[in-house]
């Protein structure tokens, strides 16, 4: 199966301290024109990526995080030609994912 190339807009790069304090270790951003759950831009998480600030990713969607307890859903995008596990999944976002009730469909 062709797995999804989308390109992400980082509006929470690595270093990012959101509201509650939660400082974030890996880029994180929206797709443009993907409506998520919220009515707002699909977000992602970039995994496997870049350990710097950037502003901009391209990559392949291999993961959805779905939330029990909210209406949103995370998708996880990597560099093309890698892949990630499960556990690296919940591993790598436990710092706001474990405010939720989640569980990861791997693509």
């Amino acid at each position: 199966m062709k797995k999804l190339k989308v390109k992400v807009t980082i509006d929470r790069p690595i270093g990012y301290q959101d509201a509650f304090g939660n400082i974030y270790p890996v880029n994180y951003g929206y797709i443009s024109g993907v409506i998520g759950g919220d009515g707002e831009e699909q977000d992602a998480y970039i995994l496997n990526g870049p350990v710097n600030k950037i502003d901009l990713f391209i990559g392949i969607v291999s993961a959805i995080i779905h939330r029990r307890d909210d209406n949103e859903t995370k998708w996880i995008v990597i560099p093309e030609g890698t892949s990630i596990s499960e556990e690296e999944i919940i591993t790598q976002t436990y710092f706001i994912e474990q405010y939720f009730d989640t569980y990861v469909e791997l693509l």
